[in-house]
C-alpha cells in the first residue's frame, strides 16, 4: 500500500519478518491475529475475526483439500492460539449455499440465519470442536486466501455517518467497497460476495455501522492493507478534526482529581446499591481526558441518547448509556444522588418501552434494564458489569463508541442503528443461547472481599479461598509487599487485569493489594476509598490480623503489651467494622463481617495475659457490632486455636520456647517447618480430633460466614480448635 511502515501515525505496525518467516501458514494466521489484536485502536477485546484458505491433507482420503482457518466464536485477537480457530472444508461451506431459501418480501432468506449456524459443524475438518464465528460465511465467500474483518473507530467513524457510501468513495479513493447495514450471517455474506464480484479491483468493503472487511493474498500483505483502510479513514478524521470544538465544546468543566476522588468514593457505593435492584454490579471508572472532553460538552445529551452503532459496541453498553445532567459547579453531592436515581428510574420505564415495541414473539424475556453504562459531566463514565472484567470491557467498549461519535461528527453527523435493529442484535437468539450455556456463577462471583491480614498464614489462606468461589479479593496488610505477593499469586491463577493503553481505564483484575494499620482509621479509610475506586463498593470484611505478645517480648513493658494488643485486636476490628459499615449503609446491600478472635478468649492459661483479655474483648466486640450493624450487615468471629502453620504469631523463638515449655524433643538444626510441625502435633493431641490445625480449616469457615449458607446467624463465635474441651460454652 502507498503508506510506508514508518509513516503510520494511528495504528502500530507490529509485523517482525524475522518471527513471521519462520512461521507455518496456520501459524502465520495465528501470528496476523495477534498483532492486529495488540493494538486497541484496530478492533475492540473480543471482536473482529481473521482466516485463511489452506491446503491441508483430508484424514479420510489423502488427498489435499481447501480449508478455511477463521478465528472461532468467542476468541479475542490479541491473545488467540490455533486452538481458537475454527476449521471448515472450503468445499462443504460452498456446498451450504444451495440449502437457504428464497427471499422473502423483506430481502432475507426464511430459512433462518441462525439455522445456518448449526449447519457450520457438518463442515468441520478433523472434528474441530471450536465454534464457528456468524462472520464464517463472510469469510469463506471472499475469493482470496486471507481475509480480515475488523471493528476499528476509525473506520466505523466514517461507517456511522449519515452520508457513510458518499465517504467511503472518498476517503478511500476508490478502492473499497460498500455494503449497507445488514445483520451478520449468510445473506450480509451474499451481499458482501456480491460487492467483491462487482468491483474487482477494490481491496475490501466498508460495513455499513459495522466496520470494515479487507483481503489479501499473502497474510502479511493482508495485514498492511488493514493498517493502510484504518490509516487512511483515521487520517482523514483528523483533517477535519474541529479541536476544542469537538462536540459542540466544553458546557461543564471538570473536578480536581482530588475533588472527583472524595466525590466518587462517595458516590460508588450510592450508584452500586440502586443499579444493584436484582443482581449486585462491579464499576469500572474512566476519568481521563478523553472521557471528560465528551461528558462535559455541548453535544454529549444528545449523542448520548443516539446510542452506539456497532453492534459490538451494545452489546456491553446496551442500546444507550445513562447521562446524568449534573454540573460540579452548582450540584452538590446529594443533588447528584437525587439525578442518578431519578435518570435510572426513567432509563428503566424508556428500556422497557423499547423492549415492548420491538419484541417479537420468539425474542427472549426482557433482561435487566439498568444502564451498564453512567455518564457524569465532570466527573467521567463509569461501566458495571458481573465482574472486574466485564465492567473494564464494557468501559472500554464505550470509549469506542465515543471515538467514533468524535470521527463523524468530524467529518459528516453520527448516525446510530435503528432501535428494532438495535434489539434484534440484542436480543438475538445465538446470543441468549450463548449466555444461556455460560456456566453458573460461583457463589461469590458478584462479591468484593475485603481480607485484612492477607500477607500469609490465615488471611492469605482466606483470600484464596474466596477467590476460588469467584470473588474479587482485596489483599490487605500492614506490609505492602506481603499484600502484593498474594495479589499477584491469585492474579496469576484467575486471571490478568489489563487496563486499556491510552484510555484512562482502571486496570485492576480479579484482586489488588493495599497496605492498611488497622489502629489508625485514616488508613483504614484510605484502604477502602480505594477499594471503592476500584470496583465500586465492599460485600464482605474478614479480619485476621492479629498480634501475639509473650511477656518480656520485644522490650516492651506489661502496659504496652496491653495497649499494642488491646490496639490490634480489638480497636482494629472496631475500626475496620464501623469504616466498612459508612460503605455498607450508603449501598443498601447486605453484608458480612468476620472478626478473627482466638479460643484463648475463653480459655484462661498462663503467660499471654494481654492476649487473651484483649480476645476476650474481641468476642464482646463481635456481639456488640452484630448489633450495631443489623439488620443490613451479619457479623460473626472467627475463634482459631494454636494455628502455628504460616502464622506469624509462631516464629522461630517462640515455638523453641514453646516445644522446651512442654518437654517437647527437638534439636538446634530442625528448619522452621520441623520445628512447627513438631508443636502443631503436641497441640493436637490436646483436641478431641487429634488432628493439627491449619490456615486451611480457618479458611473454610471464615468462607462459610460470608457466602451466604449462614445468612441467619450473627453475632456468634465460630470456633475451629479441633475440640478443645476447655473452650466449651459454660
Amino acid at each position: 500500500m502507498p503508506i510506508n511502515k514508518d509513516e503510520f501515525r494511528h495504528v502500530d505496525y507490529n509485523w517482525d519478518d524475522s518471527v513471521a518467516d519462520k512461521l507455518s501458514e496456520l501459524e502465520s494466521l495465528v501470528y496476523r491475529s495477534n498483532v492486529l489484536g495488540a493494538d486497541q485502536r484496530i478492533t475492540n477485546t473480543g471482536g473482529g475475526n481473521t482466516s485463511a484458505k489452506l491446503m491441508e491433507t483430508d484424514p479420510l482420503t489423502g488427498e489435499q483439500v481447501e480449508v478455511l482457518w477463521v478465528k472461532g466464536s468467542g476468541g479475542d485477537l490479541r491473545t488467540a492460539k490455533v486452538e481458537n480457530f475454527s476449521s471448515l472444508y472450503q468445499g462443504k461451506l460452498n456446498a451450504l449455499d444451495g440449502t437457504y431459501q428464497a427471499r422473502d418480501d423483506k430481502g432475507y432468506k426464511q430459512a433462518g440465519e441462525d439455522a445456518m449456524i448449526g449447519m457450520y459443524k457438518h463442515c468441520n475438518f478433523c472434528l474441530n470442536p471450536r465454534a464457528s464465528s456468524i462472520d464464517t460465511p463472510l469469510h469463506s465467500m471472499i475469493a482470496d486466501k486471507h481475509v480480515d474483518h475488523l471493528h476499528p473507530n476509525a473506520v466505523i467513524s466514517i461507517a456511522s455517518c449519515k452520508d457513510q457510501e458518499a465517504l467511503t468513495e472518498k476517503v478511500w479513493g476508490g478502492k473499497m467497497a460498500y455494503v449497507p447495514w445488514m445483520r451478520p450471517g449468510w445473506e450480509a455474506a451474499k451481499v458482501c460476495e456480491e460487492a467483491y464480484a462487482a468491483k474487482p479491483d477494490s481491496i475490501g468493503i466498508l460495513l455499513g455501522q459495522h466496520g470494515h472487511t479487507n483481503w489479501e493474498s499473502e497474510s502479511k500483505s493482508c495485514y498492511e492493507t488493514s493498517l493502510w483502510v484504518i490509516e487512511t479513514a483515521a487520517r482523514y478524521i483528523e483533517e477535519h478534526d474541529k479541536g476544542e470544538m469537538t462536540f459542540g465544546g466544553a458546557k461543564v468543566e471538570s473536578l480536581s482529581d482530588e475533588a472527583r476522588t472524595e466525590l466518587l468514593a462517595k458516590f460508588l457505593p450510592v450508584a452500586r446499591g440502586i443499579l444493584s435492584n436484582k443482581v449486585k454490579f462491579i464499576a469500572t471508572v474512566q476519568s481521563d481526558e478523553t472521557a471528560l472532553r465528551f461528558v462535559n460538552s455541548v453535544d454529549a445529551p444528545r449523542l448520548a441518547k443516539l446510542g452506539t452503532s456497532c453492534p459490538d459496541h451494545f452489546l456491553r453498553t446496551k442500546i444507550q448509556p445513562l447521562y446524568v445532567d449534573f454540573n460540579p459547579a452548582t450540584d452538590d453531592f446529594d443533588a447528584l444522588v437525587e439525578k442518578l436515581n431519578a435518570g435510572i428510574e426513567q432509563y428503566r420505564v424508556e428500556y422497557k418501552a423499547y423492549y415492548d415495541a420491538c419484541k417479537r414473539d420468539d425474542s427472549p424475556a426482557m433482561r435487566d434494564p439498568s444502564p451498564t453504562v453512567i455518564l457524569i459531566p465532570g466527573v467521567g463514565i463509569i461501566g458495571w458489569g458481573k465482574n472486574k472484567s466485564e465492567s473494564r470491557v464494557t468501559t472500554e467498549f464505550y470509549n469506542c463508541a465515543i471515538e467514533v461519535m468524535r470521527g463523524a461528527e468530524a467529518v459528516s453527523e453520527y448516525t446510530a442503528l435503528p432501535q428494532q435493529e438495535a434489539f434484534d442484535i440484542e436480543y438475538w437468539a445465538l446470543e441468549e443461547a450463548k449466555l444461556q450455556r455460560m456456566p453458573k456463577e460461583a457463589p461469590l462471583a458478584r462479591d468484593i472481599v475485603v481480607v485484612v491480614g492477607a500477607g500469609d498464614g490465615i488471611g492469605k489462606e482466606t483470600a484464596f479461598r474466596v477467590a476460588k468461589e469467584g470473588a474479587h479479593v482485596v489483599c490487605a496488610d500492614l506490609r505492602f509487599e506481603a499484600a502484593q505477593k498474594t495479589a499477584d499469586e491469585l492474579t496469576a491463577i484467575y486471571g490478568q487485569g489489563i487496563g486499556v493503553a491510552g484510555t484512562g481505564i482502571s486496570g485492576c483484575g480479579p484482586a489488588i493489594a493495599q497496605e492498611v494499620n488497622i489502629t489508625d482509621r485514616e488508613s483504614v479509610q484510605k484502604m477502602f476509598e480505594q477499594v471503592t475506586l476500584a470496583y465500586g463498593g465492599i460485600d464482605k470484611v474478614i479480619v485476621t490480623a492479629g498480634v501475639f505478645l509473650a511477656p518480656g517480648q520485644a522490650g516492651m513493658s506489661n502496659d504496652q503489651q496491653f495497649d499494642v494488643s488491646f490496639a490490634v485486636n480489638v480497636k482494629g476490628g472496631y475500626i475496620v467494622g464501623t469504616e466498612a459499615n459508612e460503605i455498607w449503609k450508603a449501598q443498601g446491600l447486605k453484608g458480612a463481617l468476620v472478626l478473627t478472635t482466638s479460643v484463648n478468649a475463653a480459655v484462661s492459661k498462663k503467660g499471654s495475659l494481654a492476649y487473651d483479655t484483649s480476645k476476650a474483648a474481641a468476642n464482646h466486640l463481635v456481639r456488640e457490632l452484630a448489633v450495631e450493624l443489623s439488620p443490613l450487615v451479619n457479623v460473626n468471629g472467627l475463634a482459631p486455636a494454636t494455628v502455628v502453620k504460616g502464622s506469624t504469631m509462631f516464629p522461630r523463638d517462640r515455638v523453641i520456647a514453646s516445644l522446651t515449655k512442654y518437654n517437647v524433643e527437638f534439636t538446634e538444626s530442625d528448619s522452621d517447618d520441623e520445628l512447627r510441625d513438631k508443636l502443631a502435633n503436641f497441640y493436637a493431641q490436646r483436641t478431641l480430633t487429634k488432628s493439627p490445625i491449619t490456615p486451611a480449616d480457618q479458611a473454610e469457615a471464615a468462607y462459610l460466614m460470608v457466602s451466604g449458607q449462614l445468612s441467619k446467624t450473627t453475632g456468634q463465635i465460630i470456633s475451629v480448635d479441633g475440640g478443645l474441651h476447655e473452650a466449651f460454652l459454660r
